[in-house]
């Protein structure tokens, strides 16, 4: 059911942008070297044939989609223990609720040559905007995306 729920999003999210024009979607986080997260902005740049990532207006990557090599999306779960220990404390009913739900994460990895070497950049998509993002990788760049288990 969910296979056929996401066939039907990516036609239609291909649908209307089958336009010539930029997508950007804004909710959008990318690891530091510490692990921190850092929100940014992906513009699927069709003007110029580019992948950019902003931050706090400023342009951080700007990727040419003849350099990308390869696009991967990987899915990750995990249970909230921590969360779930905190929320105990107050009730532990509560708390066991939590420690049983799962945390979602969508990660988009591109890989890319700059001109000097192999590069690879990872994306912490939002769970709002995940598929649209794929389907517009998918389309922008004319390659497709790999699913990583």
């Amino acid at each position: 059911m969910n296979k056929i729920m996401l066939a039907i999003a990516y036609v239609g999210i291909a649908a209307g942008s089958a336009t010539a024009a930029d997508q950007t979607f804004g909710r959008t986080k990318i690891p530091d070297a510490k692990g921190k997260h850092t929100s940014v902005g992906l513009v699927f740049r069709d003007s110029r044939n580019a992948l950019e990532v902003r931050a706090a207006g400023q342009v951080i990557a700007q990727i040419p989609y003849s350099s990308i090599h390869e696009l991967s999306y990987e899915h990750t779960q995990k249970h909230r223990i921590t969360q779930g220990a905190v929320v105990m404390v107050a009730s532990l009913g509560a708390g066991a609720v939590v420690m049983l739900t799962k945390s979602k994460s969508h990660f988009l990895t591109v890989e890319y040559d700059d001109g000097t070497a192999f590069k690879e950049l990872v994306l912490r998509m939002d769970k709002s905007e995940y598929r649209g993002i794929l389907a517009t990788a998918k389309l922008q760049t004319g390659k497709n995306v790999t699913l990583v288990r």
